[in-house]
C-alpha cells in the first residue's frame, strides 16, 4: 500500500488508501504531535485498512491542536463548534472518495475529543470510535443517532489532564445512547498503555 500525502483547505494529513473491503482509519493525534504519531499504528491495527492521518490546524504556543482552549480543559466552545464542523466535512469527503468502506475513528487526548465531538454532531459518520484519554468538560445533549455503535473509552484514574469522575460520567453518556460500549482503565495517569492499544485492536476487528 502507497503511503500519501494530502493538504486540504483545512488539514495537512498522511493518507493510505484501504484495500478492497477493508476500512478507512481515522487517526488523531494529541497535543504536541503531528500526523505521524499514530499513523503507522493505526495501519498496523486492521490487515489492509486505509489511514488517514490528519495534523491539527490550530498552534498552541508552536504545539498542533484540533482547537482552540483557554486554559488546561477549558474550550474555547465557538471554536471547537467551527472545527467540528471542518473536520466533519473532511470525513464526509474521505467518505464519499470510498463507498462501501467502514469509517473507524481513534484518537488521543486532545485527538479523542475532536473525534469525540464529531461524532455527537454527526453520529452517522463514524462506524466504530476509539477515544484514548478524552476529556468532554461540557455536558452533552441527548444523541440518539449512537445508538449501536461501537465506542471504545480508555482513561487513568489517575490522569491530571483527564480526571477520572469526567472519563466516568462520559463512559455513562454513551451508554445512556445506546452505544455499545467498551472500556479500558488503568490506575495510572494520562499514559497510553499496552492493555489501550490492545482493546483498540479488539474494537476494530470483524
Amino acid at each position: 500500500m502507497r503511503t500519501a500525502t494530502m493538504t486540504t483547505d483545512h488539514y495537512h494529513a498522511l493518507t493510505r488508501a484501504p484495500d478492497p473491503g477493508a476500512p478507512l482509519i481515522f487517526a488523531f493525534h494529541g497535543t504536541g504531535g503531528d500526523e505521524g504519531q499514530f499513523f503507522d499504528l493505526a495501519g498496523a491495527l486492521v490487515p489492509g485498512a486505509g489511514v488517514i492521518s490528519p495534523r491539527g490546524d490550530v498552534s498552541e504556543g508552536g504545539a498542533a491542536r484540533f482547537f482552540r482552549r483557554t486554559g488546561e480543559g477549558v474550550y474555547d466552545m465557538d471554536d471547537l463548534a467551527l472545527r467540528t464542523e471542518r473536520m466533519a466535512t473532511f470525513v464526509a469527503a474521505a467518505k464519499a472518495a470510498h463507498p462501501g468502506a467502514p469509517i473507524y475513528g481513534f484518537g488521543y487526548s486532545n485527538g479523542a475529543n475532536i473525534l469525540a465531538s464529531v461524532a455527537m454532531a454527526h453520529p452517522g459518520l463514524f462506524d466504530r470510535v476509539g477515544l484514548l484519554h478524552p476529556l468532554i468538560p461540557w455536558d452533552p445533549a441527548p444523541v440518539p443517532g449512537l445508538s449501536g455503535r461501537r465506542v471504545l473509552i480508555t482513561a487513568g484514574r489517575r490522569d491530571p489532564i483527564c480526571p477520572w469522575p469526567l472519563s466516568a460520567r462520559l463512559i455513562d453518556w454513551f451508554g445512556a445512547q445506546g452505544a455499545e460500549v467498551a472500556t479500558e482503565v488503568h490506575d495510572g495517569g494520562h499514559e497510553i498503555r499496552q492493555a489501550e492499544l490492545t482493546a483498540l485492536a479488539a474494537l476494530f476487528e470483524g
